[in-house]
């Protein structure tokens, strides 16, 4: 009855839908890559060290592959804006990474040793501000005041949905349209932007732009989903992180949300112990797992992925079909079938 089948088949499945998209903006990622190189660098030692741990720890870079992809579908033929605003989006979502690990005191991030364990927390959250600063710097180069507001909103929202994480956390009594607005914000957001910064440079219709901000939004959504349901049941190597880490925060999820909702008072107190009192004991995150299994929980947390997943599908109806649209229809799959 398992959601989550831990094989290399699932994972292979999922690979093979970001292919072609990946394949599509293989010489922009070369160039985004080289810019994230060098914009690393620093005469303080440190800082490319702790930067480069991440960065170059892997990661699909799905975001700024996205800005690549969106300013092609949308005929941009520039120089280099598409490359300077995808390694900024990287570079945000790189501090936020940063910043992360030390709110949620994690040990691991894409499969290797946290950077603020090897480093200490300050030394993240000031490496994260230094990328922060460099990807503000790269959008004032290219120019765009559309580009460069949308990114700095963006940079608001992430920050605001992280809050809104910190006053959700350990709440069991969070409902599912507070959670949802959480991850609009802390994740969602910045797929969304790094969308609608490409036909921004393409300057496209306003509608080309909300289509590419819809379809960013909706996959961010769906992308997240899919992750709360690997942290009850995938690998380690699939999420990025240690699995259960979710659990072992008193992170408020959907899965969460949805079988506390529907569970008995016995298993209430139980999420109320493990979650909100942080009393977890051997044992426990198997527990979680029987409980969110009896409800449906994880299930129902894929069929919302699928839900907004085709929300994202629909959002480029708008364009002709061609190779990219089909390459981004394909992202939608990839973030779902992680989950399989």
């Amino acid at each position: 009855m398992g959601v989550v089948v831990s094989i290399d088949k699932g994972r292979s499945d999922a690979e093979a839908s970001l292919s072609d998209l990946v394949a599509l903006v293989a010489d922009g990622m070369g160039r985004v890559n080289t810019t994230i190189l060098s914009r690393t660098g620093s005469d303080v030692a440190m800082i490319p060290e702790v930067a480069n741990h991440l960065i170059a720890s892997g990661g699909k870079r799905l975001r700024p592959v996205l800005t690549l992809a969106t300013a092609a579908l949308c005929g941009y033929s520039g120089p280099d804006g598409d490359v300077k605003l995808a390694a900024s989006v990287e570079f945000m979502h790189t501090a936020t990474l940063l910043h992360d690990d030390v709110v949620d005191e994690s040990d691991m991030r894409r499969g290797r040793v946290a950077a603020r364990i090897k480093w200490g927390n300050e030394a993240s959250v000031l490496v994260g501000d230094f990328l922060l600063g460099q990807a503000f710097r790269m959008m004032v180069e290219v120019g765009s005041l559309r580009a460069l507001d949308i990114l700095s909103a963006a940079a608001t929202v992430i920050a605001e949905g992280e809050v809104m994480q910190l006053t959700a956390a350990k709440n069991t009594e969070t409902s599912e349209d507070e959670y949802l607005a959480v991850i609009r914000g802390k994740t969602a957001e910045l797929f969304a932007a790094a969308c609608e910064v490409g036909p921004v440079l393409a300057e496209r219709p306003r509608a080309e732009q909300a289509a590419c901000r819809s379809y960013g939004m909706n996959l961010g959504i769906a992308f997240q989903l899919i992750d709360d349901v690997l942290d009850y049941g995938g690998t380690s190597a699939a999420l990025g992180k240690n699995v259960g880490d979710d659990f072992r925060e008193g992170k408020i999820t959907l899965p969460i949300v949805l079988a506390f909702r529907r569970g008995s008072e016995e298993e209430r107190a139980f999420w109320r112990r493990t979650l909100q009192a942080g009393e977890v004991a051997d044992g426990d995150l198997e527990t979680a797992h029987t409980i969110l299994r009896r409800h449906r929980a994880l299930e129902d947390t894929v069929e919302r992925a699928r839900h907004y997943g085709a929300m994202a599908r629909d959002a480029l109806a708008l364009f002709p079909n061609g190779p990219m649209k089909a390459a981004l229809l394909g992202a939608v799959d990839f973030c779902i079938a992680r989950a399989h």
